[in-house]
């Protein structure tokens, strides 16, 4: 089966070389992962740096989306929360929509048709950790393939990350919102 996106060829792109070279697997090579990262900038430098929260090739809206559905998903409280105090209102998320990360669906009325895509993604992601063909090509009516690679990584690093929070118990910040919050909310 071929590749979605191709990986980057000898030689490299000039921004990847060192870190390519230092990554070498055991047979010399970079590894595949790396290479395809290594198509596109931005990327492949966040990845080594941590994290995705810088224009990307998602909205702040569809960012904020992926992480409050995957740390919803994962009940990372402590993490949903912080994004949800910290970034909801910034991106345009109504009351709504955010109940609808943590308890609702991408069926509920609050979501545009390309919203309920990226929740359907997120979910499918999560649940499966890929996507399948249909996925893939659903995912492509709204965005483009490094978009999708983002969404890919978004939920990997949250999926992270709320490992991270729940496995040491971490306490919630006293400012961030909490699921309880957002229950009772209609996700409409």
């Amino acid at each position: 089966m071929a590749a979605r996106i191709a990986p980057a060829s000898r030689p490299y792109p000039a921004y990847a070389q060192e870190r390519l070279a230092r990554l070498a697997s055991p047979g010399g090579d970079p590894l595949v992962l790396f290479t395809t990262l290594a198509t596109d900038q931005r990327l492949f430098e966040r990845l080594f740096s941590g994290g995705l929260l810088d224009r990307g090739h998602l909205s702040l809206k569809q960012r904020e989306i992926v992480i409050d559905r995957i740390t919803a998903r994962c009940r990372s409280e402590y993490e949903w929360g912080v994004h949800v105090s910290a970034f909801a209102e910034k991106a345009g998320l109504t009351r709504d929509q955010i109940a609808s990360t943590c308890a609702g669906g991408p069926d509920d009325a609050c979501w545009t048709e390309e919203e309920r895509c990226l929740l359907r993604l997120c979910d499918r992601i999560d649940a499966d950790c890929t996507l399948n063909d249909a996925d893939w090509t659903d995912g492509l009516r709204f965005f483009t393939p490094h978009a999708l690679l983002e969404i890919l990584m978004l939920c990997g690093y949250y999926r992270t990350i709320s490992s991270i929070t729940n496995g040491l118990r971490l306490p919630l910040e006293t400012w961030a919102a909490r699921f309880a919050q957002f229950a009772a909310t209609e996700a409409s």
